[in-house]
């Protein structure tokens, strides 16, 4: 079944067999976010993303996305502190479509909704919101979850079209960046890829002009302005962003 599980511990399709009596109960806490360094990114997300975090690209051919970097350790994420607090602005839908996910067969031919039933939030005492109603019908709460996730699809699908757009056009080469961290240790991330801007200033105007109308240039150029939140993300604390509406849209 694959899903990308990168925050996903026990995942199992909801039914209402299992999860008749099952109800959700949010946390504004976002320690299982906490030892992963990079999560995917909707290129409608990039206009909010790119004032709090750094967007580059991972993967290879088509299976080449967006993500947002948030740390320099494999296993760290500097945007979730002490407290289990997301701190900043912005909270990528990769994470707040959490404990649920699509997951699929047959290469997304068919979707079936999962929850990570290791989430601390589910239970079976009527905590927050319930799942299915005492009838065995889907509440206005798993719809709502359904119609995010089924949105969220959409855009996936989009942005797969504009990543394999600039694979085509041969934008990318790979990141290297080096930091010195407070302590006077260096690192270097790497793993990742960015658009080379003397490709970009290289494409002929035609291939130029048909970015620009898909608004794939825009996305481009919030992608580079964004790799200055490098230094931002190791440098400076943001302000605490709460987890209302986190099932609202997915930018």
């Amino acid at each position: 079944m694959a899903t990308q599980l990168l925050i996903y511990g026990q995942v199992e399709a909801v039914n209402k067999k299992r999860h008749q009596n099952w109800s959700i109960k949010a946390e504004n806490n976002y320690d299982f976010a906490k030892k992963v360094n990079s999560v995917p990114l909707m290129a409608a997300e990039f206009p909010h993303a790119a004032q709090d975090y750094s967007i580059v690209f991972a993967g290879e051919g088509k299976q080449l996305l967006p993500v947002v970097v948030m740390g320099i350790k494999q296993d760290e994420n500097l945007y979730v502190n002490d407290q289990g607090q997301w701190v900043a602005k912005y909270i990528p839908a990769f994470v707040r479509r959490y404990p649920f996910v699509f997951a699929s067969t047959d290469e997304e031919k068919t979707l079936t909704l999962c929850l990570d039933e290791s989430y601390a939030g589910c239970n079976q005492q009527d905590k927050g919101e319930r799942l299915f109603d005492s009838d065995g019908e889907q509440t206005q709460y798993l719809e709502k979850v359904l119609s995010f996730l089924q949105d969220y699809q959409n855009h996936y699908q989009r942005t797969q079209a504009f990543c394999n757009k600039l694979v085509e056009l041969d934008l990318f080469e790979d990141m290297g960046a080096k930091f010195t961290l407070p302590t006077g240790e260096e690192r270097t991330l790497t793993g990742f890829k960015v658009i080379n801007k003397e490709k970009l200033k290289a494409l002929p105007q035609e291939a130029l002009s048909a970015l620009f109308a898909t608004d794939g240039l825009e996305l481009v150029y919030l992608h580079l302005h964004s790799l200055r939140n490098l230094n931002k993300m190791l440098q400076s604390e943001q302000p605490i962003q709460s987890r209302a509406d986190e099932h609202g849209s997915v930018h």
